[in-house]
């Protein structure tokens, strides 16, 4: 199987929903006046582990033009801040939301772990390759390992304490403590955010064993199956899971935080908005 083969199976984009995105992102840059410059995938499409049934979640950044931010007065009224988030109604299976790019790069100072997923997305619709590739180099310089590590064990704990506890248990919910637990074991070994992509995590951390072939299994069924399905409890993934988040609950690692400067996020909004559209 050829990677783009590979790509499709797990990450798969409808053609005609990948179009609707792209149309999409168009029609907002006419009617708000702002330039796209990188829409991706997030959700089970980017993570890699959808149904056949689940949405498409497209999540952008874009930039105004220059005037925007220069304002004396609030374009939405005085008193009333100005909205940083374009958000197109939810039709059918499509989401489509996006944040301006100076709310992103404040998202940036505080490592936020879902910005940081976005970057790392392996479905990307749309890339502004000099924008795009400053924001990504400057979320790498304030990714807070410590910051990101209590993020991930947050969400896997409440999942688990949620969803994780009887006979009948929904197989995304499964992956939903998964795919953050590995996150979290991710982030004590390596120096680098932890990618988007489930496969990516699974490969560097289980590439083999019991734990493995029962999230193999998982997978199989959650691609085949309906977003509601539920199944058995499995034992090697409850296991598992119970003792890797008492682990961390227990004895949880001395990590660094970010090390980016705040002048750098002010420099790179200016470049940005110097550029000719």
């Amino acid at each position: 199987m050829t990677e783009p083969d590979r790509l499709h199976e797990i990450h798969p984009i409808a053609e005609d929903k990948r179009r609707a995105v792209l149309d999409a992102l168009a029609a907002i840059e006419r009617e708000h006046d702002v330039r796209v410059i990188y829409a991706c995938e997030s959700g089970s499409r980017g993570w890699g582990f959808s149904s056949p049934d689940s949405d498409y979640d497209a999540r952008f950044v874009y930039v105004h033009r220059q005037p925007w931010y220069l304002t004396v007065n609030e374009r939405t009224g005085p008193g009333e801040p100005q909205r940083d988030v374009i958000e197109l109604p939810i039709e059918a299976d499509l989401d489509v939301a996006g944040w301006d790019l100076r709310k992103a790069l404040r998202l940036v100072s505080k490592s936020n772990p879902t910005l940081l997923e976005w970057l790392r997305s392996p479905i990307v619709y749309r890339r502004d390759d000099a924008l795009a590739a400053g924001l990504h180099g400057l979320a790498e310089r304030f990714y807070s390992p410590v910051a990101a590590w209590h993020h991930y064990l947050s969400l896997a704990r409440g999942t688990f304490n949620a969803h994780l506890g009887g006979d009948s248990i929904r197989t995304k919910k499964y992956l939903y403590v998964l795919r953050p637990v590995l996150a979290c074991q991710w982030i004590e070994r390596e120096d680098v955010a932890p990618p988007m992509a489930f496969e990516s995590l699974l490969e560097r951390l289980l590439p083999d064993g019991p734990v493995r072939e029962a999230i193999e299994d998982l997978l199989v069924r959650k691609r085949r199956s309906a977003e509601v399905e539920a199944g058995p409890r499995v034992p090697a993934l409850s296991d598992f899971l119970a003792a890797e988040l008492e682990r961390m609950q227990t004895q949880p690692p001395q990590l660094a935080p970010g090390r980016g400067r705040g002048e750098e996020l002010d420099e790179f909004l200016r470049a940005a908005l110097a550029q000719p559209w």
